[in-house]
């Protein structure tokens, strides 16, 4: 009888590890396990389409925020008209379990390519946590029921906020770049009461997601990448650890942890981004007045639609000041960095950046460390890996199928890694120092949202439609 009872036990024991190792392997925030890209399962498909191992398709109002996954739920969110949506489907038929929405309470400005539900939510085993810029953060149960929400805004950020939430130790965390008044916030998973919020003085607007970094048993970090410094704050208080100054043309993605190590990327410059704004007036200024009016700087070839970036107090009327401001935007050391932080306070010294790399730097998607080889994808279809311990080249190549525009970010499972465009190009490459072109799928729609990846089956969002591939059917 003691024998049974004790092999019961282990039974048991074992079994809850089994569940604890499948929980971890949830994508249940943006790019997944602590926004690493990264999912333990095996069985994924090489080859998809519209046509080709296919699961399932649902038709899903549009947003662009990435889909979560939690056991057999996946959760995104939309908007259409006055209403921001979030919706819950089945992952094994994708039959839509509910959809609720909520009011926005104003019209946030952002600029064309974003849209209200372009932050991706984050979920557990308790239900879904979202973010609306223009409304805030509202939390639901399993089956839908709103829980909470936490009002916030307006913001001042011209093209709009997708910075998205985690949840983290029983908090739900969130940070908030704009031209001022940028902060880092932490509410209590369950009531959705305020737990700490920490001001983040000098940052502009960037749209990172914070991750998780434990480098000690009894130490929790949170790491936010900014458009002027890499911050580490106290995930339990929010107050702050070290910083790394640093330069980027807005902040994005996630970083990456390494063991002891984290791993970012940013692009930026070490010359302005604007000329002087003397010369701004000489070919601009028509009527001579000593300053830039939005209908003279209607025809400038790049800008001529991003007027708002500069014109912080939305006067419809840019002067020195601002045209400074936004001409020193992203210089300062940036490119693909290794930072080990060690127990430092306070600002880091130089000696905590193991590397730098400054070539071919992705702009909007974030990199992939995968099985010790660290991938970034750019516009253009161009692939660049690196050894993650020094930052020395290992290869560089284009996916020659799948060139144009790149907003996702690349997730890796299963020995492969998935890169996909917003022509709905998606390469799979074979993980390794010397990767190579697998396949190149086409799902004959855009996209913008990184896709999940749970189980076995790859989520990926369209303009219209939420796909499931898998090899097993």
């Amino acid at each position: 009888m003691f024998r049974k009872s004790k092999q019961m036990s282990l039974f048991i024991l074992l079994a809850a590890i089994v569940i604890c190792i499948r929980a971890e392997a949830q994508w249940s925030q943006f790019r997944g396990p602590n926004g690493s890209g990264v999912d333990s399962a095996t069985g994924y498909p090489v080859e998809f389409s519209p046509t080709k191992n296919v699961v399932w398709k649902a038709t899903i109002p549009y947003g662009q925020s990435s889909p979560i996954v939690v056991g057999t739920r996946l959760y995104g969110t939309a908007s259409e008209g006055e209403r921001l949506i979030t919706f819950c489907l089945d992952t094994r038929t994708g039959r839509e379990l509910w959809r609720r929405d909520v009011k926005r309470e104003r019209v946030q400005g952002a600029y064309k390519a974003n849209d209200p539900a372009s932050p991706t939510p984050a979920a557990d085993a308790s239900g879904v946590v979202a973010f609306f810029p223009e409304l805030g953060l509202v939390s639901y149960d399993n089956g839908g029921k709103e829980q909470w929400r936490y009002a916030l805004g307006p913001f001042k950020n011209f093209y709009g906020m997708s910075g998205s939430p985690i949840i983290a130790e029983g908090l739900v965390v969130l940070v908030c770049d704009q031209v001022m008044g940028s902060f880092a916030i932490a509410l209590d998973r369950a009531t959705g009461r305020l737990r700490w919020k920490t001001d983040r003085p000098g940052m502009t607007i960037g749209w990172a997601t914070p991750i998780i970094f434990r480098p000690a048993a009894t130490r929790t970090d949170l790491i936010v990448l900014g458009t002027s410094r890499l911050d580490a704050y106290d995930l339990k208080t929010g107050a702050s650890r070290w910083w790394l100054p640093m330069g980027s043309t807005g902040s994005l993605g996630t970083p990456l942890v390494d063991g002891d190590t984290l791993l970012i990327s940013t692009l930026g410059g070490s010359e302005p981004l604007l000329p002087t704004f003397a010369s701004a007036l000489a070919q601009y200024d028509k009527d001579k007045d000593g300053r830039l009016s939005l209908e003279e700087f209607s025809h400038h070839p790049y800008l001529g639609d991003q007027f708002g970036w500069i014109d912080e107090n939305d006067d419809k009327v840019v002067l020195a000041a601002e045209w400074e401001k936004a001409r020193a935007y992203g210089m300062g050391e940036w490119g693909a960095i290794a930072v080990r932080p060690g127990n430092a306070r306070g600002q880091l010294a130089a000696s905590a950046v193991r590397w730098r790399v400054q070539k071919n730097i992705p702009y909007i998607p974030a990199p992939l460390l995968y099985q010790g080889v660290y991938y970034m994808v750019k516009t253009g279809g161009i692939i660049t890996s690196l050894d993650p311990a020094t930052g020395k080249l290992l290869k560089q190549g284009r996916s020659p199928g799948a060139l144009g525009e790149y907003y996702a970010s690349p997730v890796a499972a299963d020995g492969k890694v998935f890169l996909a465009n917003t022509e709905g190009k998606i390469t799979v490459l074979k993980a390794g120092a010397e990767w190579e072109v697998l396949a190149v799928n086409d799902v004959g729609d855009e996209v913008g949202a990184t896709p999940a990846l749970s189980n076995g089956r790859i989520y990926v969002r369209t303009h219209s439609a939420m796909y499931c591939f898998s090899a097993a059917r």
